[in-house]
């Protein structure tokens, strides 16, 4: 009965995207909601200066939303279906439990997804078992993934991420997070490598070695430049021929890697295969492939309770400030400001080939779902 009424609103839930992206219909709670809980890194990376923009400003962690705050915003939105944490590096709020309790108790999510750098193995494990053993005692259907980065081996991943001994620290973080994934059938640990001029010609051993490692879930990420990520100047995206020979390599083994694995996992595995391929098209015409439903289909909110159509835009188009509508997310989400940010997005004036937001327009274009559901059969559901 429970599976039905989901199915529904699922549906319910699609129709009104494409309505509101057409300015027919108001636009209704976004499907997926990512929350930067901090700006704080530890990491210097080449691909992104975050950390660099944040560097010795101790007041702006004074800035950050308090569980509190959080609070507030989440009791007053209602259901979304997945919950994306990012940052900055997450782990480093001691409060992230509690933050992923709040957003099962009032988001009601069915995926909680968190990257991190591996830079801080015995908190990570401590801070995701709290999560697990919360989620298989009050909301034993979500699962919760857990990515860490790995961009170059030894070395060469040191070198990329700013940090000597990182590498050493991602396999620790793998190897203490794997046994949890006996524990709880909840959890799905994953790695992710950023696709930038600085490793193009390491795809093939990084992927390599990565599968040999039995991970459930490997994805891949195209470096972009951001206003958020202060790398504007950098010069770090793959011309799209590069780029086209890299996610070759992810699509084979990724491919050659499906047998054994979870459905779920297969699922996740054929859209991210049609992905790719969004994603190089993106990159060599310059333009929206698909219609873009950020700022419909899913919103970002910023450590300082800034709330933005998608992560690509944040830090130039702002929807408004939670804490000045008294946390209402609602007064934001319908407001003139809102509607002129996605009329602009509606108009092209924008595209990118940001994973997070091309998932949900994959799955909100019948043209591009039937890519995947055809993909999944081809490559995933007999395996």
């Amino acid at each position: 009965m429970r599976s039905g009424a989901n199915l529904l609103g699922n549906i319910i839930r699609a129709v009104n995207c494409q309505l509101a992206r057409r300015g027919i219909a108001r636009p209704g709670l976004p499907i997926t909601l990512t929350f930067s809980v901090t700006n704080r890194c530890q990491s210097r990376c080449k691909t992104c200066l975050i950390w660099k923009f944040h560097e010795n400003r101790p007041e702006l962690v004074q800035k950050e939303l308090s569980l509190d705050e959080i609070e507030r915003v989440f009791k007053g939105m209602g259901t979304i279906a997945f919950f994306n944490i990012s940052g900055g590096e997450p782990f480093l709020r001691d409060d992230l439990p509690n933050i992923v309790a709040l957003a099962l108790a009032h988001l009601r999510p069915s995926i909680v997804h968190i990257p991190t750098n591996a830079l801080m193995p015995g908190r990570i494990e401590r801070q995701v078992s709290e999560m697990l053993e919360h989620i298989s005692q009050k909301s034993p259907g979500v699962k919760l993934s857990v990515k860490p980065s790995l961009d170059g081996l030894r070395e060469h991943h040191d070198e990329i991420r700013g940090v000597p001994g990182n590498f050493d620290k991602v396999i620790e973080t793998i190897k203490r997070l794997r046994p949890l994934s006996d524990r709880f059938p909840q959890f799905v640990l994953e790695v992710g490598t950023v696709i930038s001029r600085l490793n193009m010609d390491s795809i093939e051993a990084i992927a390599s070695f990565v599968h040999s490692l039995g991970i459930e879930s490997y994805r891949s990420e195209l470096a972009e430049t951001r206003t958020e990520l202060a790398n504007k100047d950098a010069d770090i995206t793959p011309s799209p021929d590069d780029y086209e020979r890299a996610i070759n390599v992810f699509k084979r083994h990724t491919i050659e890697g499906l047998k054994g694995k979870r459905r779920y996992t297969r699922m996740l595995e054929a859209m991210r295969l049609v992905y790719y391929g969004l994603a190089l098209r993106t990159l060599r015409e310059q333009r929206q492939v698909i219609p873009c439903y950020a700022g419909i289909s899913n919103a970002h909110l910023d450590p300082y309770g800034e709330l933005w159509a998608c992560c690509t835009m944040a830090g130039d188009a702002s929807l408004g400030n939670v804490r000045e509508t008294g946390y209402d997310f609602w007064r934001i989400w319908h407001s003139r400001q809102a509607d002129e940010v996605r009329a602009s997005i509606r108009r092209g004036e924008c595209f990118c080939p940001l994973a997070n937001q091309a998932y949900s327009n994959i799955i909100l274009s019948p043209t591009w779902l039937l890519k995947t559901a055809t993909t999944f059969v081809r490559y995933a559901a007999l395996r």
